[in-house]
């Protein structure tokens, strides 16, 4: 099939499945499409018990997606820049410190705490995995994943400053996450190298703040396009050349092209920006065609991540370890936060049980299965992908679904 085709096919799936989730099950998209999604490849399999065509032809399909790249290269950006631009700038503004270290420090922290534990509970399961592998397997499940975050927490009735402080810690972790990833991911690639610690400054430095830098850059410059002109069809195509092309810039430079889609979403939504640059009409627009991009968007990847289980390897150990691995990512994530939360209590004050908020309202989702997808067999591929969608799985269906009563019950508690 060529890339039209399979881009139809992810559409019509993504619109049938859509309808059914809108009209039936009244899910938020992003766990509706994946369960109805996950249903539909049961069946598919169980079909296949006894006429393998269907079966075949949508393994055929999912196997000539480059997972890895449609996110990462692709729709990343896009998804990124639309959450950024319907982001709270004001509230971000006051939180900026706490999402600043949650973002950084946290993702490292709960890297080396999901290493360890992964390593000793594989070692019990009779898995020899050595622990740089286990601490590449931390690095691509510790960001939580702001695509399936901002879905959810629309409808979750979280307080307004927390709900900032989990949508803006997600929006920004990724892109570190993403890097803390690659670097330990070369690391890996070598293991005989000798660790240069300057080399892994420099590329993590340049990385973020480059990705940062030129965020501010992009933001700005749209900033000024769309307030020198007013069309508002050729100001929602500026917004569109600014992800494309500064991704591209991005990529070509070595830059993280989500952290500079995230700053450059952020200016161009800041309230102070849209009133000096747009007018009513223009953001009407702007907001609406990027709304329908971020849920166009949503809809198809979690559509594949959905069928992506078709070419897994679910050995019974690998679903022991991928079960086991559900609370220790958690109590990991847990910690991580514990140190922040505690530093910036008495200056911010946290809504009461923040810690247990963020830990359960962290969801994960398409970027940590693209990231494990991005392994070499040499790094246990096949063993990490099955883990990581056994946890993805949990995380937007178990978590995504009771996120709002426990936001609910926790906030309610602490009144």
């Amino acid at each position: 099939m060529d890339y039209y085709a399979i881009a139809s096919v992810l559409i019509v799936l993504s619109a049938l499945f859509g309808y059914i989730n809108v009209r039936f099950l009244k899910l938020p998209i992003t766990i509706g499409l994946m369960l109805i999604t996950i249903v539909f490849t049961i069946i598919i399999v169980a079909i296949g018990q006894f006429d393998d065509t269907l079966l075949l032809r949508e393994k055929a399909l999912i196997s000539q997606i480059d997972f890895k790249t449609v996110l990462l290269d692709i729709m990343l950006s896009f998804l990124l820049f639309a959450g950024a631009l319907h982001t709270n700038f004001n509230q971000l503004k006051i939180q900026r410190w706490p999402v600043l270290v949650f973002a950084t420090l946290g993702v490292l922290v709960s890297t080396f705490l999901v290493g360890i534990l992964t390593f000793y509970l594989l070692q019990i399961l009779g898995l020899d995995v050595a622990f740089i592998y286990c601490l590449l397997f931390g690095a691509l499940i510790s960001p939580t994943d702001p695509i399936a975050v901002l879905g959810i927490l629309k409808k979750a009735g979280a307080p307004k400053k927390l709900e900032t402080k989990i949508v803006g810690e997600s929006l920004f972790n990724d892109g570190v996450g993403v890097v803390v990833f690659l670097t330990i991911f070369a690391i890996a690639a070598k293991p005989d190298a000798a660790i240069d610690i300057n080399e892994i400054g420099k590329l993590f430095g340049q990385e973020v703040l480059g990705g940062i830098a030129l965020g501010l850059v992009l933001g700005y410059i749209t900033y000024k396009l769309l307030k020198s002109i007013d069309d508002y069809e050729v100001e929602v195509i500026i917004t569109i050349a600014t992800v494309m092309g500064g991704s591209l810039l991005a990529h070509q430079w070595h830059l993280s092209a989500p952290l500079a889609m995230v700053t450059a979403g952020l200016i161009v939504g800041n309230d102070t920006v849209r009133k000096n640059s747009m007018s009513d009409l223009t953001e009407v627009y702007v907001d609406k065609f990027w709304e329908l991009i971020d849920v166009l968007l949503n809809t198809v990847l979690f559509v594949m991540i959905g069928m992506e289980m078709l070419v897994l390897s679910f050995q019974t150990t690998y679903i022991i370890a991928g079960v086991i691995s559900i609370p220790l990512v958690l109590l990991s994530r847990y910690l991580s936060l514990w140190l922040p939360i505690k530093f910036f209590d008495k200056k911010l004050q946290f809504v009461k049980n923040t810690n247990l908020i963020m830990t359960w309202g962290g969801l994960r989702g398409g970027i940590s299965i693209a990231l494990a997808l991005s392994l070499t067999q040499d790094m246990h591929r096949e063993l990490f992908l099955v883990i990581t969608y056994i946890i993805v799985v949990f995380s937007i269906i178990g978590q995504g679904l009771t996120v709002e009563p426990v936001i609910k019950r926790l906030t309610k508690e602490a009144d």
